[in-house]
């Protein structure tokens, strides 16, 4: 199960000495597009995301490994692909980054591929219910087995005692292996952007809701 930094005591070394742990980041995204209030709740939550993980490494040992969604490239160029997909991430791990061997690609490029093409498909919306069902069902195979590599892969990169970073978006359906402890990193922050959001799409939904009732006066 995992554990929530900040709504738990602070674990002792000693508990957890010789386990593999692996320290669950969730995955925000955080375009230029977006309002500014969101982008520096943001900022606010990748700096908390970076000190909280140099807290847990400085009591329970060195980050070994760093994996992120959507990255199927290790090393100096795998870091380089986060500092363009997500630059506020890229600094908060920065630290960690360094290093070239500590960038592990996490995703399988022919099937992340696969899966992000079905996604597309239904994305754009389509007519045939049955063609519907059909790139559904594609869609859904290639998730299961995204799924499947992205466990594997993490159990066969984290050696007993070795620690990782996991940044990935909250709603996945990954089985990590049993006996690897989970840190799930929630500062303070992660709560403030899940409640803009709410905020921002209650107020868009009343607008649609508006202009809906405009149109039919």
């Amino acid at each position: 199960m995992a554990e929530e930094l900040g709504k738990i005591q602070k674990p002792a070394v000693s508990d957890y000495t010789g386990s593999r742990k692996l320290f669950f980041v969730p995955f925000l995204y955080s375009g230029d597009e977006l309002p500014d209030e969101y982008q520096e709740k943001i900022k606010k939550y990748w700096k908390q995301v970076g000190e909280s993980i140099a807290d847990l490494s400085s009591r329970l040992g060195t980050v070994s490994h760093v994996f992120h969604e959507l990255i199927a490239t290790a090393g100096h160029e795998g870091s380089n692909m986060v500092k363009n997909m997500n630059p506020l991430c890229y600094n908060a791990l920065k630290h960690w980054l360094k290093d070239d061997g500590v960038m592990k690609a996490v995703e399988d490029r022919d099937i992340l591929t696969e899966f992000m093409d079905w996604n597309r498909c239904l994305y754009v919306g389509l007519e045939n219910p049955r063609v519907t069902e059909q790139v559904y069902k594609f869609y859904t195979e290639a998730a299961k087995k995204r799924n499947a590599i992205i466990a594997q892969i993490i159990d066969e990169t984290l050696k007993e005692g070795e620690i990782g970073i996991l940044v990935f978006r909250e709603n996945h359906q990954v089985q990590f292996p049993s006996d690897i402890e989970v840190f799930y990193i929630a500062p303070p922050a992660l709560d403030e952007v899940k409640r803009w959001i709410r905020d921002f799409e209650a107020s868009g939904a009343k607008e649609n809701t508006g202009e809906k009732k405009s149109e039919n006066n």
